[in-house]
């Protein structure tokens, strides 16, 4: 039993968006995706797949992509990335009925994998696309939720946390974020993200090991698609 995460598969089935315009490795991507996935996870793994999972806007023009997530191996658990229009975060709870059993969706929430609690949110940073203040509105929501998943866990008797976000933890140049700030203060042991694009992007947040805490991207172009393995 493995627990592996994957950001950034923005899969296209039923739309026209294609990713390989952003670069080569972008080419086939949806391929390298079931490759590697078939490679590495067992059905008994766990798949985190840390946000922007479909260019769908509703549910209906998504399903595709979202069976293709399904028919992968392993428990897959999903975090909303900022271009997963299709989620209402209020309507959670009918994704996870509607898909029981074969998707799992984290908001609100958490998953538990042997004594740890798995939590996250989206998340939010600054990137200069709207004023400080929109920004710093949409971290303290974030950071809500964020705190709802920590203490729905908590609750029943977690104390070990693995925190995923969509965006990075910090905006470019900052060191401490209210992101990090929560993850030192419920004891956590990594913190998994992705959304960052690009080899001029890859380095914008933490990596490694800050405070006590492993900080790791999963962006799908900065992993070529194959899934890092957590624990």
């Amino acid at each position: 039993m493995a627990l592996y995460a994957l950001g950034d598969l923005h899969l296209s089935f039923q739309s026209e968006k294609r990713m390989d315009r952003f670069g080569k490795i972008w080419r086939n991507h949806e391929k390298k995706i079931e490759k590697n996935c078939n490679k590495l996870v067992d059905d008994n793994d766990t798949l985190v797949l840390v946000g922007d999972h479909s260019w769908g806007k509703k549910l209906p023009g998504c399903q595709l992509d979202l069976e293709f997530i399904a028919d992968l191996p392993g428990r897959k658990i999903l975090i909303r990335g900022n271009h997963d229009i299709f989620w209402n975060p209020k309507k959670t709870k009918e994704l996870n009925d509607l898909y029981e059993g074969r998707l799992h969706f984290l908001q609100n929430n958490f998953y538990s994998y042997g004594d740890y609690a798995l939590v996250g949110t989206k998340g939010y940073c600054y990137e200069g696309f709207d004023s400080r203040q929109h920004a710093q509105m949409l971290v303290e929501r974030e950071a809500k939720r964020l705190k709802l998943s920590f203490e729905a866990a908590r609750a029943e008797g977690y104390e070990k946390f693995i925190m995923f976000l969509h965006y990075p933890p910090t905006e470019i140049g900052e060191k401490v974020s209210r992101f990090t700030l929560m993850a030192q203060a419920y004891g956590v042991e990594q913190v998994i993200y992705a959304h960052c694009h690009g080899q001029e992007r890859f380095h914008d947040s933490l990596l490694g090991n800050v405070n006590g805490i492993k900080y790791s991207l999963v962006s799908g172009d900065y992993l070529d698609f194959k899934p890092q393995r957590i624990l």
